[in-house]
């Protein structure tokens, strides 16, 4: 298993969505640099709605990543999809963690909310992105799940603010007293759609025994 994983490396980076998460990145770099290119001082409040359109956006792009063409040929390898996954998300990790520092960098820094708990909005949709996507493949066997994801996403960023029960508010602005509790809700969530994500993650049994038996099939021809 050791030997297959770096293998894999090479033939995972070119199926990356690079071009649409470029794009992603860009619209969202532009976005944070707007302000300064305008010389303008945004209220607090407007950049806090600037990066949380932006962390949406970065959102709207992870929802490519789980998009493979090969789905359907690579599902005989030995690897498991959770680490054929995993690793998808592991080389954009880096780069996604860069996109955000910059974007926060690029923020008015007079009117920036508190860096970690935007950052934790920002994480939280870009895993529940992840985990529409896994859920996707799991259930289904479209090999672009991106597209209906990212429907999704819009849908639950309109209607999140007005179907959240009134002791639920979780988009608060930054001078709102409900703030710190806010965000402990945020980690809550997070903590759940990480979980959701993990039980996307394993194939259905039904096709773990399937591909088993085409294993099983190959080597038994293997060996007569």
């Amino acid at each position: 298993m050791r030997g297959v994983t770096p293998a894999l490396v090479g033939p995972v980076w070119r199926t990356l969505p690079w071009r649409t998460l470029g794009a992603a990145g860009a619209l969202g770099l532009l976005l944070a640099a707007a302000p300064g290119l305008m010389d303008a001082e945004p209220a607090r409040w407007q950049t806090l709605v600037i990066l949380r359109g932006i962390a949406l956006i970065g959102a709207l792009g992870l929802a490519f990543l789980l998009d493979d063409p090969a789905r359907h040929l690579t599902t005989p390898v030995p690897t498991g999809r959770p680490l054929r996954q995993a690793l998808r998300v592991g080389l954009v990790a880096p780069f996604v963690a860069l996109w955000w520092t910059a974007v926060l960098l690029l923020a008015p820094a007079a009117s920036r909310p508190p860096a970690g708990d935007i950052t934790l909005e920002a994480a939280v949709l870009g895993v529940l992105a992840l985990a529409g996507a896994a859920a996707a493949v799991r259930l289904t066997d479209e090999v672009r799940p991106g597209p209906v994801v990212v429907a999704a996403l819009l849908l639950t960023a309109v209607l999140a603010p007005l179907l959240a029960p009134d002791g639920w508010a979780l988009f608060v602005p930054p001078d709102d007293p409900r703030w710190p509790v806010a965000h402990d809700r945020w980690a809550v969530l997070l903590a759940a759609v990480v979980v959701v994500w993990g039980v996307c993650g394993p194939e259905p049994l039904g096709r773990r025994r399937q591909r088993r038996r085409k294993r099983g099939a190959r080597r038994a021809r293997g060996a007569t």
